[in-house]
């Protein structure tokens, strides 16, 4: 994944200036809209939009690897006419990225729309997007790690139910992929997400196990996503709303003093006084230097004061084995059993 933080100090000098006068214009209260609207799920032979919010690829052959990648699975793709483009580090200007989204939503034959990749550059699109459009038309949307802005803003401003699954560019391992066809191309209810089984060599699930930080049963609406993207949109108009929600966290590449400091910026801005659960993924490949606390200790001195369901490990974010998870739709959290159950599909049926 693409360095964040070194995106962010380029960004102060190189025109996100630009942005501020169409953010200032759309300033409004933070809220999450409440009526749900679900997208009508995938079948095998759909069209499918291919678009790059962030960053750009690297090599034009990665992103036709994606296609092909997608048309493995079934569906036929249509690229977006920007994706090939490059503007420093992103695939495109701010204007181009959110055009080639907002015309995925509009194009009546095509069925849903999967992000290429993250990196850094899906914040800068916000503005750009027609929600109007988006919810007139809604179609499955599926991303992560960058992608997390894109996904929780689009929810909140439209009601539409978006996907916090694998990338187009993710290498997508058959549990990836069943568990990502049973939440957006089945109408039956999706039951409980879990982690994967243990591994043949291993005689406990080591590698994959979920620890319990506070005992419980929660339901609420999941929300969130990537900590970064989520700590990013604090005292924005696109910054998520957490009250009565199962709060889904996790990173990577991050130091435990940062997770700290971004758990902070949250608790500071009131983002976990009203959770009604808490679920983190894991802290993927973040390194630990000189003495400090442990990723768990940190997540236990945040949250075990908030009385409420959490547990640390679950499957989601920057893994190799992931699951996917609707944004928007309610969801019972077991933190006993390390389990999410949602009694209802994610998507609707095909009329």
């Amino acid at each position: 994944m693409i360095d964040r933080r070194h995106f962010a100090r380029i960004a102060a000098v190189s025109g996100l200036a630009a942005a501020a006068p169409l953010l200032a214009a759309q300033r409004q209260p933070a809220g999450s809209t409440r009526n749900v609207i679900k997208p009508k799920r995938l079948i095998e032979g759909d069209l499918v939009g291919l678009v790059l919010p962030a960053s750009r690829a690297f090599e034009a052959e990665e992103i036709h690897l994606a296609r092909r990648q997608l048309e493995a699975i079934g569906f036929r793709v249509r690229i977006g006419e920007h994706a090939f483009d490059r503007h420093g580090y992103f695939a495109g200007t701010d204007r181009h990225r959110a055009a080639d989204i907002n015309a995925m939503f509009a194009a009546a034959d095509l069925a849903g729309v999967f992000c290429y990749t993250g990196g850094w550059g899906s914040p800068r699109v916000l503005p750009h997007l027609d929600y109007d459009l988006i919810r007139r038309n809604p179609k499955v949307l599926i991303g992560f790690s960058d992608i997390t802005a894109l996904l929780n803003a689009v929810q909140m401003r439209t009601g539409l139910v978006t996907f916090h699954g694998p990338v187009a560019a993710s290498n997508v391992t058959p549990y990836t992929l069943e568990n990502m066809k049973r939440v957006i191309m089945s109408d039956q209810p999706v039951g409980i997400l879990e982690n994967p089984a243990k591994l043949d060599d291993e005689l406990v699930n080591r590698r994959y196990y979920v620890t319990t930080i506070r005992g419980g049963r929660a339901r609420g609406r999941i929300v969130g996503g990537n900590l970064t993207l989520i700590a990013a949109l604090m005292g924005t108009p696109y910054e998520i709303d957490t009250e009565g929600a199962l709060l889904f966290l996790e990173d990577v590449h991050e130091e435990p003093y940062r997770v700290d400091r971004m758990l902070t910026q949250l608790a500071l801005g009131g983002k976990l006084d009203r959770v009604a659960g808490v679920v983190f993924g894991r802290c993927s490949d973040c390194p630990v230097r000189g003495v400090t606390f442990s990723i768990e200790e940190i997540l236990r001195d945040r949250f075990e004061p908030l009385g409420v369901p959490t547990v640390y490990g679950f499957a989601f974010g920057h893994i190799e084995q992931k699951l996917t998870l609707p944004i928007g739709l309610g969801a019972m959290l077991d933190a006993d059993r390390g389990v999410v159950e949602i009694d209802e599909p994610a998507v609707a049926p095909r009329g």
